[in-house]
């Protein structure tokens, strides 16, 4: 049974970073897509980023695209969520998510009814 395990998540004052690891232990998959989502209380879940495989970068937030970097260690089975810049709107429980094969054409990652295994979540808060 494949299990992801997010860490990295803490407390940290606006304009400070965190990196947040998502690692892949428990069996084996052929992985099409990770992605990072988060979901802040009373909000609803948000996509944040999503990578391929082979290291492409499928799709960023907006609202992140110039502050966060999805990256991914295959050797490792870790993908990243290198976060600068943050703001207290960033504070949310932040989990990922892995698509297996068989893939879906032209997934870019937004869509969470795509993935096949979701981690916990690790929680991320921003001071002002």
């Amino acid at each position: 049974q494949v299990q992801l395990v997010e860490s990295g998540g803490g407390l940290v004052q606006a304009g400070g970073s965190l990196r947040l690891s998502c690692t892949a232990s428990g069996g084996t998959f052929s992985n099409c897509v990770t992605g990072w989502f988060r979901q802040a209380p009373g909000k609803e879940r948000e996509f944040i980023a999503a990578i391929r495989a082979g290291g492409a970068v499928t799709a960023y937030e907006d609202s992140v695209k110039d502050r966060f970097t999805i990256s991914r260690d295959g050797a490792k089975r870790t993908v990243y969520l290198q976060m600068n810049r943050l703001k207290p709107e960033d504070t949310a429980v932040y989990s990922c998510a892995a698509e297996t094969r068989p893939c879906t054409a032209g997934n870019d990652g937004r869509n969470p009814r795509k993935y096949d295994y979701w981690g916990q979540g690790t929680q991320v808060t921003v001071s002002s």
